[in-house]
């Protein structure tokens, strides 16, 4: 019998589309919640910081914003499933990890979550910051060179 393999490659490209049709089917269902009203958030500031708190309660699924930045995030608390287009981890708190530009993520949440991210910024205006750091597509996510990208990913 032949070694067949049943793995099936599929591109970054391609993972995204599924991500964002994905996306659109969650919004389609009675309870969807949409934006910063998914679930609670507490915005501080610090010198030349935006820090953004998200708690996820267990049980939840969503998708993230498409992100513009380099920048860090922390699981403080919790248990989390994350699917991008680099594939799929579980997360358990402590843990922190580097958002690459272009990162947007499905999560289902395995136990209640507090996760946060920092932003370099000295705007304090939400809305301005949004539009620095999170893009409406994939089109508008700055694009790197390969060298910064696998430099990026290394850091990671």
């Amino acid at each position: 019998m032949d070694n067949v393999s049943n793995t099936v490659l599929i591109t970054k490209a391609e993972v995204r589309e599924k991500i964002m049709l994905f996306e659109e089917k969650l919004g389609q269902l009675p309870d969807a919640r949409f934006g910063d009203n998914a679930a609670p958030l507490k915005h501080t500031f610090a010198d030349g910081m935006y820090i953004r708190e998200i708690f996820m309660p267990k049980g939840m699924l969503l998708t993230s914003k498409i992100h513009k930045k380099l920048h860090p995030y922390f699981v403080l608390q919790g248990d989390v499933s994350v699917m991008t287009d680099d594939g799929i981890i579980r997360i358990k708190a402590p843990y922190w990890g580097m958002t690459t530009p272009g990162t947007k993520r499905i999560l289902y949440i395995h136990e209640d979550t507090v996760w946060v991210t920092v932003h370099a910024t000295k705007s304090k205006n939400l809305k301005t910051i949004e539009k620095k750091i999170i893009a409406k597509t994939f089109e508008e996510v700055p694009q790197i060179n390969k060298e910064e990208y696998l430099r990026i990913k290394e850091a990671v």
